[in-house]
């Protein structure tokens, strides 16, 4: 143990050509964790590492430029043919060995693997946009803290340590010992980029970062960061070559090195950092925060974050602000201004309601203090849990669709047959999401095991076991349900319309669905002017309260395969759109080509006909201490009016009382609705015009002309 095992003779092709390939191949006796770990380490030995000018942050990806099979944190084990193919294209002289390569490689392909253990009925549910399950391995909130604190001599200290009390765990400290080597293997490549950039270069300023880089790199990643440069020296390292995921509590593991530093120097550097996010898709990042006795946890680099974020206005990465009951005024206060700007950062979250909602699915008062995001917006907690984005989402409305097309719906005599019999067919949806989700979470413990990320998650070292196999204190899973006030709108206008005032009869609703409204203007009006959630009516609020209290306490009750259980959330994202016109026309008046869905928990955009009070008191009544994921609710509001003092303090103290009834989180879109309808006519003229999706923000000529819709049709928070 803890030597690397002697290469058997090389095949003859060059090494450069799929290193993890043939690493992975020309090891097949050891164990899946050492084979990947061995892969990564190849990887780290010929990927192309990037030193970018200004920025002069060091990184490097996963994957060799020649690469055709790879490991990613979401994806287990990537192997794709047609790069196999141009590989053998590029270079005829090793075709054969190139060819052996693509034919034993293909089949450890994880994704491949999960799509043919799914079943016709599961390929024909997804197809058909029910739902999906499983499919893809998650985001993750690694905790990057531990190896920047004490290096990777460190980290073997404690893997060594940890083998003593699991001995027959070698296989996976060995694979671990593998990856943590791949991080020497980029130090001391880089430390000698960082070398041939200073000597080459004679600029004076850009001089000064490269002498400080290669500083750092004499250093690190061996030994612990020594201060904040090194200290963002290596995460950057790390994040990037784990696959830039969520950076997680930046603001409290990098904290220490923050306030010791000279803040004009530190501030230099962090704006050089958001140059490196914004150059990549990284995803969540999460500031603020309470410890389980509600001592606010923000710091000065809380603060400096948020300062960049403002004075950048990048749309990555997704910042993520935790809030409660002692938050400071100041950070309201930066928080609005970063609004200002237009990017859509930050994300808030409550708190008082995500904290009692994480112990409700057995997680400890002090972890559940711990929580961030990852992803767009999936609830984790950092270096103890295995419960981002991985498991799949249920579409409401084409399960109600289901309900009222078959010829069961036309002899359905009470509401609560017509209830139940929607139930029941969530329930089913659910089922099948949960035992896909479970068989996908099952193939990627045991055929694609991630020593690299094992790494950064205490407990997997501490009991020899693998992110991806129940390593992590906490496996719970997340299901997250899209279309909830259509699904209650429809739900009501049937109850209304047939069981309450006899208007109608089941058979004229199923047959106005099965037509589109064709010939039923006066059926279509009627559906139209029911009520509609967003709008302070019990009437539909209830059934929408009703159905999601069901949907979590449903998912409560199913285990996920590493251990925990399911949870729900709500956060739609750009699927919105997919999902909805996969739907036909349902009794909330929607016709076939109305294609998309309700962005967040809020009401389907344009019928929260009342004002933004009715709005957040609909959304209010929701029991939002059962959402262990993201419960959005997308705001949006007049740039102008934000843009004031006043306008600020208003959004505060709206979200303060959103928060003190029960909300758990808002994202807010400030811009006009003339400069978004112009954006639509001329993209060009507004190729900087940020917005919010879903849990995200994206540059909204980016958006499908669905999805900008949408957003041009959310209630002006601030107009009325």
């Amino acid at each position: 143990m803890w030597q690397t095992p002697k290469s058997p003779a090389k095949k003859q092709y060059p090494f450069t050509v799929d290193p993890f390939s043939r690493v992975f191949l020309e090891n097949e006796s050891l164990s899946l964790e050492e084979r990947i770990g061995l892969g990564m380490m190849e990887v780290a030995t010929y990927t192309d590492i990037h030193i970018d000018e200004p920025i002069v942050l060091a990184h490097a990806f996963p994957l060799a430029s020649d690469s055709a099979a790879w490991y990613l944190f979401g994806s287990g084990i990537v192997a794709v043919e047609s790069r196999f193919d141009d590989n053998i294209r590029q270079h005829p002289e090793y075709r054969e060995a190139l060819e052996e390569i693509k034919e034993k490689m293909l089949p450890y392909s994880t994704q491949n693997k999960i799509n043919a253990a799914m079943s016709e009925e599961e390929h024909a549910f997804t197809d058909q946009f029910f739902g999906w399950g499983g499919g893809w391995g998650g985001h993750g909130n690694p905790d990057y803290g531990p190896i920047i604190h004490m290096g990777t001599d460190g980290m073997r200290k404690k893997i060594a340590e940890a083998c003593k009390h699991n001995p027959q765990k070698e296989s996976f400290y060995q694979g671990c010992l593998y990856a943590l080597g791949a991080i020497d293997v980029l130090g001391a490549r880089f430390a000698a980029l960082a070398k041939k950039r200073l000597d080459q270069c004679k600029d004076p300023e850009m001089r000064k970062k490269y002498e400080k880089m290669v500083e750092a790199f004499a250093v690190i990643p061996a030994k612990p960061a020594y201060d904040f440069h090194s200290a963002v020296q290596f995460f950057w390292m790390l994040f990037t070559f784990d696959g830039i995921d969520s950076p997680g509590r930046l603001d409290q593991y990098l904290a220490d090195y923050y306030v010791r530093a000279n803040k004009a120097e530190a501030d230099d550097i962090l704006d050089r950092l958001w140059d490196a996010f914004h150059n990549t898709r990284t995803w969540n990042l999460t500031i603020g925060g309470s410890d389980a006795q509600w001592h606010d946890q923000s710091n000065p680099l809380t603060y400096a974050i948020l300062e960049v974020t403002t004075r950048k206005v990048y749309h990555t990465p997704n910042l993520t602000l935790r809030v409660h009951r002692n938050t400071p005024q100041k950070i309201w206060e930066m928080a609005s201004h970063c609004l200002s700007t237009g990017c859509g950062l930050p994300a808030i979250y409550n708190d008082e309601v995500v904290c009692p909602a994480l112990e409700k699915i057995g997680i400890s008062p002090d972890d559940a203090h711990a929580y961030c995001l990852n992803g767009c917006n999936q609830i984790d907690i950092m270096g103890k849990s295995h419960m981002g984005l991985e498991d799949g989402e249920v579409n409401f409305l084409k399960c109600l669709e289901r309900v009222l097309r078959e010829e069961q719906a036309e002899h359905y005599t009470t509401w609560e047959e017509l209830k139940n019999a929607f139930i029941d067919t969530l329930h089913h949806a659910c089922d099948m999401v949960c035992e896909m989700a479970n068989r996908s979470q099952k193939i990627y413990g045991t055929e694609a095991p991630n020593p690299l990320r094992s790494l950064y998650f205490e407990d997997c070292i501490n009991t020899g076991t693998d992110y991806k196999c129940g390593g992590p204190r906490y496996g719970h899973g997340q299901i997250l349900a899209e279309g909830i006030a259509d699904t209650a709108d429809s739900l009501w206008a049937v109850k209304h319309l047939v069981f309450d005032t006899h208007q109608y009869t089941m058979a004229q609703i199923r047959r106005a669905l099965l037509e589109d409204f064709a010939g039923q203007e006066t059926l279509l009006e009627d559906c139209k002017s029911c009520d509609k959630f967003g709008n302070d009516l019990d009437t539909v609020d209830h059934i929408a309260v009703e159905i999601v209290d069901d949907y979590m306490r449903y998912l409560h009750t199913k285990p996920t395969w590493r251990g925990g259980i399911y949870t729900g959330g709500c956060s739609p994202y750009d699927r919105a759109a997919q999902n909805g016109a996969a739907v036909g026309a349902m009794p909330n008046g929607r016709r076939a080509a109305d294609s998309i869905l309700a962005d967040s928990i809020g009401a389907v955009p344009g019928n929260d006909r009342e004002g933004p009070t009715a709005l957040l008191n609909s959304c209010m009544k929701y029991h939002q201490t059962l959402a262990g994921s993201g419960f959005i609710l997308n705001l949006k509001f007049d740039k102008t009016l934000f843009g004031t003092q006043t306008g600020q303090k208003a959004f505060i103290d709206l979200v303060k009382t959103y928060f003190a009834n029960g909300g758990q989180m808002v994202t807010a879109t400030v811009v006009s609705r003339a400069e978004l309808l112009d954006a639509k006519i001329h993209p060009q003229r507004h190729a900087d015009l940020i917005v919010r999706v879903g849990g995200y923000s994206d540059y909204f000529i980016n958006l499908t002309p669905e999805l900008q819709d949408n957003v041009i049709a959310r209630t002006d928070m601030m107009a009325t």
